[in-house]
């Protein structure tokens, strides 16, 4: 965290972002959709993206925003866990 602050210090605008739905958006592997499954009476079910509840979840995620925010990470984007610190240095 304080890495983040001295980053953003004496930054014009600065915008912080919370992934608050941020594990549904996660696509599972579909050669691994059938560990999700669940049945219904009305039929056999399997998530696309990650449901809440998975245990992996939470370090999937962070592998996946370095992967996504490549060439934007401390440049115009921090990540502190699920929240995104966005800002401009002055010109």
């Amino acid at each position: 965290m304080d890495a983040i602050l001295q980053q953003v210090v004496g930054s014009e605008m600065m915008f912080l972002l919370d992934g608050f739905s941020r594990y549904n958006q996660v696509f599972i592997n579909p050669r691994d959709r059938y560990k999700t499954t669940f049945t219904m009476p009305w039929g056999t079910y399997a998530y696309h993206r990650m449901p809440f509840g998975l245990i992996n979840i939470g370090a999937t995620f962070q592998r996946a925003m370095p992967i996504t925010f490549d060439d934007l990470i401390g440049v115009t984007i921090q990540i502190f866990l699920d929240d995104l610190t966005a800002f401009a240095q002055a010109r």
